[in-house]
Formats: C-alpha cells, sequence, structure tokens
C-alpha cells in the first residue's frame, strides 16, 4: 500500500482517532487534511485519555510524522494549547509539520459564526461556533490569512489592515456590536506566529517527497461522510470536504498517491446538532447506547442523537469514497442487548427508495426498514482478555454474525473491529499489512 485515508462513513464521531492511532504504528508520516478544531479525535492509552483537536492522531506515536495539511483551517492559539498540553505530558512534538498553506482563524471568524447562527432564528446549523465556517468562507473569497502570513509580520499586517474594517462592517450588518481591535489582533497573532513558524513549511513537498522514498503515508480526515459540504445533508454540515478524494487536495499530493480508504464504520448511528436522522432512537434504547458509548461531543460536550446502523448512510459513503476496508467501532457498545437492528433500506410513501435524497425534506420523510438480528452479551474483563488473544473466533457468535452481515450487505471486508476505548482494545483483521 503506497498510502491509506482513513475518512467517516457516518456523521463523525466514528472513532476514526483510535484507528488512526493504531496504523499510524506502520505509517512514516501521517497527514490532516481538512477541517478545524471542530473535530476532536480521542485516543486512550492506558488510563490516559487525550483528546486532540487540530494535531493528528499519529502524533502520539514515537517518531512518526505529523503533518497539518494544507486544506485544514487553524485557530493559532488552540493549536498551541494543545501543543503545550501534550509537551507537559511527555508527548514530543517536535515532528510537527505545519502547512505554509493552511488558512487561519482570526477572532473576527468566531464572532461572525455567532451573529450568523443567531440570525438564523429558528433554522439554525448547530455550529460549534468556533469560526470553522466563516474561515473556509474567507477562503474561497480570497479573504484568509494563511500560516504562511502568520509568520510574516508585514504580510500579515497589511491583509489585517484590509480585512478588519471590513469584518466590522459586516458584524454590524448582523447585529453584532462587538469592536474588532486590529492593532491587539496584530500583536496576538504576530506572537502566535514567532511561536509555531519552526513547525511552518510546504508540507506538500514533504508529504510528495515521502512518496516518492515510498514511506508509507497515512491521510487522517475529520467529521465524516455525512457532514461533507457537496455531498452531505447540507446545509447541516461541515464547511470542508470529508471524502477520500480530499485526501489528495487537503495535503498537496496527486490523486494516484491515494492507495487504499478504510472507512470507519461505527456499530451504531450518531450525529450532533440539526438535521433529519432516519434511525434515531428517542426511547430507552437510544438511551442505553448514549449512556454506554459516552456520546459526549469530543471537542463540544454536545450530547450526540443515537440510532441503530444506517446501512443507506454507509453505502453512500462507500459508494463516494471507494472503501477497500472497514473499520467497525464501538460494537461493544451494543453488548446486552436481546436483539440489535441494521437499517437496510429506506421506504418512502410506501415504495424502497435508492440512495440517499439531496433534499431533506424528502429525507425525513423517509421510513428505516430493519433487519433484526440475535443480541450478544457483553464483553468485559476475562472475556475481553480472550478475544483479544484469540481473536475473531472467540467473540459471541452473534456478534460475528452483526459483524458478517455487515459485510455482505456493503461487499467490503471488515478490516479492523474496536472492542472499547482503550488503544490496544482492537482487531486487526487484515490480510496484510504494510511493509
Amino acid at each position: 500500500m503506497p498510502s491509506l485515508a482513513v475518512v467517516g462513513s457516518q456523521w463523525g464521531d466514528e472513532g476514526k482517532g483510535k484507528i488512526v492511532d493504531y496504523l499510524a504504528q506502520e505509517a512514516h508520516v501521517v497527514v490532516r487534511f481538512q477541517g478545524g478544531n471542530n473535530a476532536g479525535h480521542s485516543v486512550m492509552i492506558g488510563e490516559e485519555l487525550f483528546k486532540l483537536h487540530h494535531l493528528p492522531s499519529g502524533i502520539l506515536r514515537k517518531g512518526k510524522l505529523a503533518v497539518i495539511g494544507n486544506g485544514v483551517v487553524i485557530d493559532p492559539a488552540v493549536l498551541i494549547k494543545e501543543i503545550d498540553a501534550l509537551e507537559s505530558r511527555g508527548v514530543s512534538v517536535a515532528n510537527l509539520r505545519i502547512s505554509d498553506r493552511a488558512h487561519v482563524i482570526l477572532p473576527y471568524h468566531r464572532l461572525l459564526d455567532g451573529a450568523e447562527e443567531r440570525l438564523r432564528k429558528g433554522a439554525k446549523v448547530g455550529t460549534t461556533g468556533r469560526g470553522i465556517g466563516p474561515a473556509y468562507a474567507d477562503k474561497a473569497t480570497r479573504l484568509g490569512v494563511r500560516m504562511g502570513d502568520l509568520v510574516d509580520v508585514d504580510l500579515l499586517k497589511a491583509k489585517l489592515d484590509f480585512a478588519v474594517p471590513l469584518k466590522q462592517k459586516y458584524l454590524e450588518m448582523c447585529g453584532d456590536d462587538s469592536r474588532l481591535d486590529g492593532r491587539a489582533i496584530m500583536a496576538e497573532y504576530s506572537a502566535h506566529g514567532r511561536r509555531l513558524k519552526p513547525y511552518v513549511t510546504d508540507t506538500g513537498a514533504v508529504v510528495r517527497d515521502a512518496l516518492k522514498r515510498k514511506r508509507n503515508i497515512l491521510f487522517e480526515g475529520a467529521q465524516g461522510t455525512m457532514l461533507d459540504i457537496d455531498h452531505g445533508t447540507y446545509p447541516y454540515v461541515t464547511s470542508s470536504t470529508t471524502v477520500a478524494s480530499n485526501a489528495a487536495s487537503g495535503s498537496g499530493v496527486p490523486p494516484s498517491a491515494v492507495g487504499e480508504v478504510f472507512g470507519v464504520v461505527k456499530a451504531y448511528t450518531t450525529r450532533v446538532g440539526e438535521g433529519p436522522f432516519p434511525t434515531e432512537l428517542l426511547d430507552e434504547t437510544g438511551a442505553s447506547i448514549a449512556d454506554k458509548g459516552g456520546e459526549f461531543g469530543t471537542t463540544t460536550g454536545r450530547a450526540r442523537r443515537c440510532g441503530w446502523l444506517d446501512l443507506m448512510v454507509t453505502k453512500y459513503a462507500h459508494a463516494l469514497s471507494g472503501f477497500t476496508g472497514i473499520a467497525m467501532t464501538k460494537i461493544d457498545v451494543l453488548g446486552g442487548f436481546d436483539e440489535v437492528k441494521v437499517c437496510t433500506h429506506y421506504r418512502l410513501d410506501k415504495k424502497k427508495i435508492s440512495g440517499i435524497p439531496a433534499d431533506l425534506r424528502v429525507l425525513a420523510r423517509c421510513e428505516p426498514v430493519y433487519k433484526t438480528l440475535g443480541g450478544w452479551e457483553d464483553l468485559e474483563g476475562a472475556t475481553l482478555e480472550k478475544v483479544l488473544k484469540k481473536g475473531f473466533s472467540a467473540l459471541p457468535g452473534n456478534m460475528r454474525a452483526y459483524v458478517r452481515f455487515v459485510e455482505k450487505e456493503m461487499g467490503v471486508p471488515v478490516t479492523m473491529l474496536g472492542l472499547g476505548r482503550r488503544r490496544n482494545e482492537l482487531l486487526d483483521l487484515r490480510k496484510r499489512k504494510w511493509k
């Protein structure tokens, strides 16, 4: 495998951090290629929980080159805080590289994020309020500040001198009476630039050189397919492209550089914020899944809505990204139920439909049709240890049947199986690994 991309197949929160952390053992370079600090990846090492927002999960593996690609938007203060937190816990960030083409989140982006959301009133998107959308908007309208600008005082001043008065007027139009202090912003962000300058470079050239030397590259996505700006449940989406094709563009490499693609599939479905959710469970079962799965956002702490696994969603994700393998996570959370369900298709006006409707009014009317499968006991203590030692054959029969059912329906092999929060609580089912 020349490279491997890991992407979310649902509405995010699938457990990509754990999968990337594991695969990073075999990688030489780990590249985060999109999103901002609105995404959070959690990795449990022993009893220590690491929560990452900007940094690639590969940063936790010693000796790996960790790259923040050009497709990411960066809040420098958040990144610096994250770096300091890791270093205080003995994790080196010496191998961090930040793209000079990555765009910067500024104070007015956060203010505008909140102001625009308030203006929506009853039609709120449910953003994290971290300025991600406005930063990507400035990138598209060519008003953005990039990390390369942040480390160049003269260029930073020229860009802020133009942008700050413009954003002040826009805030006023949005009914926000906040006052922007251009000098204070300049002082703060030039200081951030000085602190981050040692890490800022042309990361596209770095990754391309690694590919040329036949190094193993792991591309790390954030959020999930259904939050993709083009293909997701628009407008209840994020502000970047989350599917595998963006691994190339967001890292500065050709599409041919992206080899295999692992779609991370949570064994059930969750989503945060607004928008239709066909398999949502508004009952005790949904509450139980949320409680057992610890379904609260890594970044925001917001409770996640929970429902049965929706194969309409994961098949759509596969159609967009071309999965060569499925990394199924949190199947342990479904232990203890008498039965579990999987949505195999939707019915609309008594007719079976294929695909995910672009019109959310139509999607909201879709009724999920379920396949009911037998439940299994919880994996705890000695049982889990036995499974981790002996492998897939030691799993409860109904759990194995669940995995095989998903494989058959998706037409993609389950290559990894997450059985708990900790780093080692995972079965590697790949037939071949990176050399």
